[in-house]
């Protein structure tokens, strides 16, 4: 396993610099998937076609996140952060063209390709954020896990007040308004990272190859593989399914009664997702991982992955008991899902963090691009299976359809093996 030095004060002010930006970023891509799904479910789409709205964005990260960590390697890592924040200013205000007079089949095209330039702008940032923790971060005393760990796990809590701005912004002000507001406020951000951003970060090597994004670790290989399976257990039921069952049981169908339904949706999403990272970033500590051998924190990603497929097993149960909407389901659907959140967020960071030590540090930006391509992989699979299932099977579909991911993720990390010794 590759050792990185301690961080110098520069390194120390580059983490904080795109930890700052990463923060800003994922703010307004919270933001925007709330907004797109409320406000397109509000004229009328389909569960599937809402899902057809996500589908290119997660496509485009595939296809990013395999050519970004080449980018990165060849051209440096502020190059691709910078890259990022700037497309996805330029989505935002393009999503404010839309005009409410185009057919559904014309708006659902133009928001598909808005949406996939954001899913290109979205892997970019994650990639180079992800990537400057392995380069920058101390490696004694578990560092590396605890600043790979603070990072997403506030990314994801930052993501979460997203997701409540996206949902009062679309109450408040309407579509057109919360965009272009959020278009304003990333572009300044973008200008004062680029003015201010410290050295710290390698500017690139001119002899990278594209061929070597292709990883040839068997652990990167099938950690990436249950990446895939993991997030696609948490989107088949994160992206569609649960906001359009809780919006048929909440709202009565009037102005009132929808705008108050969007703020109980987003709050509740806000709230999972800012669980997520606050959980996220205690994983080291939940974990033991300062006094814990790398051996056994490969052999607990089976583990924690066989403790969340309960979760999702017995919500399905739940869900096929009932025979309709029932206050009683309800409540048992909120609990359930953020004891999700809660044990999906210690999956989540152990495959953050390993997949970081299982990296040698000059492929770092490849190895974490193929494997959030895999990510990425995985959210479009929940993402199509998340409008199918709910709109053939309802909710005990989407559930049951977790459950099952969650056990092939287990299947894939049992696969790890310890190469300390290699």
């Amino acid at each position: 396993m590759s050792q990185v030095a301690p961080a110098r004060p520069e390194g120390l002010s580059a983490y904080f610099a795109v930890t700052a930006a990463y923060w800003a970023f994922m703010l307004t891509d919270g933001a925007l998937r709330m907004l797109v799904l409320l406000h397109f479910h509000r004229l009328g789409f389909s569960p599937v076609q809402l899902a057809y709205l996500f589908v290119l964005y997660e496509v485009a990260g595939m296809i990013t996140n395999l050519g970004a960590g080449w980018i990165a390697a060849r051209f440096g890592l502020t190059s691709t952060l910078y890259a990022g924040l700037g497309l996805q200013v330029v989505a935002l205000l393009a999503l404010a063209q839309l005009d409410p007079e185009w057919s559904i089949a014309v708006s659902v095209v133009f928001v598909m390709c808005v949406q996939g330039l954001s899913g290109v702008a979205k892997d970019l940032a994650k990639m180079s954020a992800k990537s400057a923790v392995k380069l920058l971060a101390p490696s004694e005393n578990g560092g590396l896990f605890r600043w790979v760990a603070v990072l997403t796990g506030s990314k994801n809590a930052v993501k979460g007040v997203g997701f409540l701005l996206g949902a009062a912004l679309l109450a408040t002000f309407g579509f057109d308004w919360a965009v272009r507001a959020m278009a304003v406020v990333l572009g300044a951000v973008l200008i004062a990272v680029v003015t201010f951003m410290p050295s710290g970060l390698p500017r690139g090597r001119k002899g990278a190859k594209f061929s070597e994004v292709f990883s040839k670790s068997a652990n990167v290989n099938w950690l990436s593989a249950a990446r895939v399976f993991l997030f696609g257990a948490r989107d088949v039921w994160f992206v569609v399914g649960i906001p359009i069952y809780f919006y048929a049981v909440l709202s009565d169908g009037t102005a009132e009664g929808n705008r108050a339904a969007f703020f109980m949706i987003g709050t509740f999403m806000a709230v999972w997702i800012i669980l997520y990272g606050m959980v996220q970033a205690s994983a080291p500590r939940i974990l033991h991982a300062a006094v814990r051998p790398e051996a056994q924190l490969i052999r607990a990603a089976r583990s924690w992955a066989l403790a969340l497929f309960v979760v999702p097993a017995a919500l399905t149960v739940a869900v096929a008991l009932s025979p309709g909407p029932q206050t009683w389901l309800t409540v048992t659907l909120v609990a359930g899902l953020l004891a999700f959140g809660a044990l999906f967020a210690v999956n989540s960071a152990l495959h953050s963090y390993l997949i970081l030590a299982f990296s040698r540090s000059e492929r770092v930006t490849m190895d974490v691009g193929f494997y959030y391509m895999a990510n990425a992989g995985g959210r479009l699979i929940g993402t199509l299976l998340s409008g199918l299932t709910y709109q053939v099977g309802g909710l005990t579909l989407v559930m049951g359809t977790a459950a099952v991911m969650v056990i092939l993720a287990a299947m894939c990390s049992g696969r790890l093996a310890d190469q300390t010794n290699e």
